[in-house]
């Protein structure tokens, strides 16, 4: 018999957890002939989810829940989730319901019966989002690809299933500094991609603010490439020729204020790049300190992993 694991990543999402609960345990029940449990990783909330999660977990042995320590960001949550997951088929999806839970069949059956080693669903629309949102995430998805040469569409989240054997090889990835969207497509894999429309909310509110998710644009560009170092060191040298050009005219003219402007631009620039460059190498120190990429307060499961 099949097992299917259901990774969930929570953080103060007390409002929508019965909710999820209810849909996905009757989705899961639905299918034949397998087993299921789902792993509720509670991201250091500051609301009652954990109280609701522990009221889960004694309701349905199939439920489990981590709580961290702290909060440690989405990406160490489905980390851990991975690597306490014993099923042989792996979901990860959002508590909010914005991922539909009715796709988990088609997703199954797609996996069990197809040579596909992961079908991911993609949003082909971005309702309930602001349009300065749609068009800034719309934008850093064509610039990653750009500068990553990976395979990382728009609309295409974290959102899938996945086989055992998908799962261990991202387990491999073991760098403290995580962007779970390039690991995805690091690795590879034969995958199936699902189409569905984006949903609001039914309760609650985003925990996603601007300036996260700039944050969270920032870390996946400096995880997966090297090309803003090569694009300062084009600029540099560009530089650098107008600075010649325009020293040579200022023999002659003597524009003073032209040459405060200039120096004034290129200390601005030489900042911007030594932050670039200092961005890499805080990623270099922090995984050479070998931290836990999550630490567990508390759980249901005796048979957990610490990160």
């Amino acid at each position: 018999m099949d097992k299917i694991s259901v990774i969930v990543p929570c953080f103060n999402e007390e409002d929508v957890l019965p909710l999820f609960y209810k849909e996905v345990t009757h989705v899961l029940e639905s299918i034949e002939n397998i087993d299921y449990e789902i792993l509720f990783i509670n991201d250091g909330s500051h609301d009652h989810s954990e109280d609701i999660l522990k009221l889960l977990a004694h309701k349905n042995p199939h439920c489990f829940y981590y709580s961290f320590s702290r909060n440690f960001g989405k990406e160490a949550a489905m980390y851990a989730g991975l690597e306490n997951a014993s099923g042989d088929y792996v979901v990860i999806m959002d508590a909010d319901l914005q991922h539909p839970p009715y796709l988990l069949k088609e997703m199954y059956n797609s996996l069990k019966y197809e040579e596909y080693d992961c079908c991911a669903g993609k949003r082909i629309d971005r309702t309930g989002e602001g349009k300065l949102r749609n068009f800034l995430s719309h934008s850093f998805y064509k610039v990653i690809q750009k500068l990553t040469k990976m395979d990382m569409d728009d609309g295409a989240g974290d959102f899938r299933m996945m086989t055992r054997q998908m799962v261990n090889a991202i387990l491999e990835l073991k760098e403290y500094n995580r962007y779970m969207k390039g690991l995805f497509s690091f690795v590879g894999f034969n995958t199936k991609w699902l189409e569905f429309h984006n949903v609001e909310r039914p309760v609650g509110k985003s925990k996603w603010n601007f300036a996260s998710l700039f944050s969270y644009a920032f870390k996946g560009i400096f995880s997966f490439s090297s090309t803003p170092i090569t694009i300062a060191g084009v600029i540099g040298g560009i530089l650098i020729g107008i600075s010649c050009i325009v020293s040579l005219y200022s023999v002659f003219v003597h524009p003073v204020s032209y040459l405060t402007s200039l120096v004034l631009f290129l200390s601005g620039l030489q900042l911007i790049f030594v932050s670039i460059l200092g961005q890499y190498c805080s990623s270099c120190y922090f995984e050479t300190k070998q931290r836990p990429i999550y630490i567990i307060k508390n759980t249901n499961n005796i048979h957990k992993k610490m990160g």
